[in-house]
Parts: structure tokens; C-alpha cells; sequence
């Protein structure tokens, strides 16, 4: 059975809010509460703390959370450490990796298919870079520790991003943290927490009904000649920390018992239903192409130099066409160089470069210019490098650019289809890989530049 982690982020763009002693508590405290549920924690910050918590001396570490990032399975960076936690180890290279990730859902990818049962914790840096964006769209539940006004306010970036993204904000919850309980109001508000609760309930904000104190001996277990972070677990009792902790791990507790899905599960069967489209797109793309060139019409043979895939705007027929044929349809039809070049010949090579650095259009003329047919050249990126009006002849006087056409775009009766036929460049060994999604999408995406230009 597939194990899917119940995911918790904590995170704040303000800092010095208590992020990371909630994120390394909490994580302590779960696993107290339930020595049967496995806890696992990792961080996105830069300042070690989750290692100094959580290493045990002399363990040989192997791993990071920068392999993780970069497709290492997560299940096989797991650290046993500490209080029974497991951890993944900090790095100083996340900063490089920032660049390769591509979107907000890289993470949620990545623990849908860690094998990680149980929870993770994840800390994040106090900003909303892709590393913590990332964090965010993969969590069951974000805490938000908020001590003032200052770091209220902050907030708003968070839930905007969620409503930008269309996430549900019901899994935000603000967390009062480092609250002086010495400090009292007059008036209708007559402490910190409920003025901070107040003002987030007015906001739209989900706000926890357990704060975290502020307390000099809980600040001390970070600060301490042994230059040790000792935990609230085994060094906070009896302080009002401890039991605001419990409270906290048990309510973590009651929402993971009672999700029946996670975020990590739902997102895998996502995942497992787009790579099904997928495929299926792509077999449908397969089975929809003409069995011969479209230049020439002969079938293509196996092992024949395909360079180039050509499909019509509308998507109702879609080919290959070889290599000589496309290069011999441009010398003739195109340059109008009517004897035969040899394979050696130099314009012939340089056409046939320029070509594999090109994509064509082929847009017959509209009521404006009937029979007459509009040749472009363009760049890979979209970028039009060369613009021809040729006659498009009709049967039986037919030439290269009428029998590609009417191969291509021809619809009732005889008459052309209202479309135009895009010609672009593939990979010799696998021309096939131009219909895999990824490429189609980027192939489609400059047909819409160009279609903009025409």
C-alpha cells in the first residue's frame, strides 16, 4: 500500500514570529502524543536549526532536501534523529536550485511520491520565493504565527496568493505566537491574543483558539552557553508553553485522523489521471497521422529520414514529410531552381540548414487574393523572417505547393478548408517525440504567435 503524507508548513514572510520553534516543537510534541505516528520534518531556511534539534552525533548522513528536490524519493532521506522525529537534512545549495524549479507544484509531486507515511512538517523561509510557494501549495494545513500587527498585516500576501491560485483558504490558520500575557487593554480587547484574533476574525482569517506565550525560559532553550536548542517537550514543563503545545499537537492530530484523502494522495491521482490523458493524447495524435509524405504522397517507409511534422491549423490532418522532400519542395516550389542538385551541392546543403532552423506557413489567399497562396519563413520562436505570395496552381497543371495543400487543407467538393498548414522541424531519431505533450504545448503555443501574425 502507497503511503501519503499528511503535510504541515509552517511559514511567514515576517521574521522573528516564532516560525521555527513552532515548526520543531510541534513536530516533537506529535510524535509524544502518538508514538505510533510517524513524524518527519524538513526546512527550506538556511539556518540548520532542524539538524541541531534533530541530529543524533556520529550518524552518517546521506542526502538532503536539495536531493529532494532534485528526484531523489524522499523515503530514502529520511534521518532517524532525535525524539523519535525523522528528519531530512538542511542544505546551503537550495539557493542554486531555485531556477530549476518549474511551477509551485514541484513539491507536492515530489511527496505524493516520497513514500513518507505519517506527517511532515515543513519549515520555510521567512519570504514567498518558489521554495516557499512550493511549501504552501503542498500542504493539508498551514499554520501562520503572527505576534503583531506588523506580521498580521504580512499575511495578507499569503492569502492573496491562495486566491490568485484559486487554493481553498480554508487550510490557513494564524497562530498567535511570543504573546506577553503581562500585557493587558482597557476596553473591549483586554489582551494581545484576542486583539490579534479580532483583527484576523474581521479580515476573513482563520485564527487558532490556542496561542503560543512568550516566555524567557522557553528562550533560553535556544540560547544557552552549551550553544544547544533544547525542546519545550523535556526542558518546558510547567511552563504555559508546554500545555499550549499539547493543545496544538492534539488538534494536528484530531485533523490528520480526520482527513481521509490527503493533499498528497489527491494530487497523485491527479497525476495519475493527467499521465493517462496524456498518453492518451498522444496515441490519438499517433493514429491520426497520414501515412504517407505530404510533399510527395508516397507511403513512408520504415526508417526513412522524417524531419519534419506538418499540421494543419484546424487539426483535421496532421504528417511527416522526409527530409529530401521538403528540401527538393523548396529548391523547386520556393527558389524555383528547376534542375536536380546533387545531395553534396552546396545551396542545396545551406537551403536545407536554414530549413531545420525555420518554420514554414503555407496560408492559401482569402476573397482578397483567391488562388494565390501566402509562404512564410519564421524562427523557432516565432519571430517571421520572410513573407511570398505564390499562384497556387490547379489540377491538372498541379505543382509542390498545390499538391501539399490540397494534401493537406482540402475540403468539400475541392474547395480549400478555412485554415493554413504550420511545417516545423523535428528530431531525426525520434520525430515522434513532437507529439508528446510537453512539445506539442510548446509547438502549439508558437502556432498561436504566429497565427496572431498571419
Amino acid at each position: 500500500m502507497k503511503n501519503y503524507p499528511y503535510v504541515i508548513t509552517v511559514s511567514s514572510e515576517k521574521g522573528g514570529v516564532g516560525k521555527t520553534t513552532l515548526a520543531t516543537n510541534l513536530a516533537i510534541f506529535l510524535k509524544a502524543l502518538d508514538e505510533n505516528l510517524p513524524v518527519s520534518i524538513l526546512s527550506f531556511d538556511n539556518h540548520f536549526t532542524v539538524d541541531k534539534m534533530f541530529s543524533i552525533k556520529g550518524q552518517k548522513l546521506r542526502g538532503s532536501v536539495a536531493d529532494l528536490l532534485l528526484e531523489t524519493p524522499g523515503s530514502e532521506l529520511l534521518h532517524t534523529g532525535q525524539f523519535g522525529v525523522n528528519y531530512i537534512p538542511s542544505s546551503t545549495a537550495l539557493p542554486d536550485l531555485k531556477g530549476s524549479l518549474k511551477g509551485p507544484m514541484v513539491l507536492a509531486r515530489l511527496l505524493a511520491q516520497s513514500g513518507i507515511p505519517g506527517i511532515i512538517i515543513v519549515d520555510t523561509r521567512p519570504d514567498l520565493d518558489v521554495m516557499t510557494q512550493n511549501a504552501l501549495f503542498a500542504a493539508d494545513r498551514v499554520l501562520v504565527p503572527i505576534k503583531d500587527m506588523a506580521s498580521m498585516d504580512n499575511c495578507r500576501n499569503i492569502f492573496e496568493l491562495f486566491d490568485k491560485k484559486g487554493l481553498d483558504r480554508k487550510s490557513l490558520t494564524l497562530i498567535p505566537c511570543l504573546i506577553d500575557e503581562r500585557i493587558k487593554f482597557e476596553g473591549l480587547f483586554k489582551d494581545q491574543k484576542t486583539l490579534l484574533k479580532a483583527f484576523a476574525i474581521n479580515r476573513g482569517y482563520r485564527c487558532s483558539d490556542t496561542f503560543i506565550s512568550k516566555s524567557p525560559k522557553v528562550e533560553s532553550l535556544n540560547t544557552n552557553p552549551d550553544g544547544r536548542i533544547y525542546p519545550i517537550l523535556t526542558h518546558g514543563r510547567g511552563t504555559d508553553v508546554y500545555g499550549q503545545f499539547t493543545a496544538l499537537g492534539q488538534t494536528a492530530i484530531k485533523e490528520y485522523s480526520e482527513t481521509k484523502e490527503p493533499r498528497s494522495e489527491l494530487f497523485d491521482k491527479w497525476l495519475s489521471e493527467e499521465d493517462s490523458r496524456k498518453k492518451e493524447a498522444y496515441f490519438a495524435r499517433l493514429t491520426g497521422l497520414k501515412s504517407e509524405c505530404l510533399v510527395c504522397g508516397k507511403e513512408l517507409a520504415p526508417g526513412a529520414q522524417l524531419s519534419y511534422y506538418c499540421e494543419s491549423s484546424d487539426g483535421a490532418a496532421s504528417g511527416f514529410v522526409e527530409d529530401d522532400c521538403f528540401t527538393g519542395f523548396l529548391l523547386q516550389a520556393v527558389f524555383r531552381i528547376e534542375r536536380e542538385l546533387p545531395a553534396d551541392d552546396p545551396t542545396r546543403l545551406m537551403i536545407a540548414q536554414t530549413a531545420r532552423e525555420s518554420v514554414f506557413v503555407l496560408n492559401p489567399g482569402g476573397e482578397d487574393a483567391p488562388g494565390s497562396l501566402d509562404f512564410h519563413r519564421f524562427d523557432l520562436s516565432g519571430v517571421s523572417l520572410l513573407k511570398k505570395q505564390y499562384p497556387l496552381a490547379v489540377a491538372p497543371e498541379r505543382d509542390g505547393f498545390s499538391g501539399l495543400v490540397q494534401g493537406s487543407l482540402a475540403g468539400y467538393q475541392g474547395q480549400l478548408r478555412d485554415a493554413f498548414l504550420m511545417v516545423h522541424p523535428v528530431a531525426g531519431e525520434h520525430p515522434e517525440s513532437i507529439l508528446v505533450e510537453e512539445n506539442y504545448r510548446e509547438m502549439m503555443r508558437l502556432r498561436k504567435r504566429i497565427a496572431a501574425q498571419l
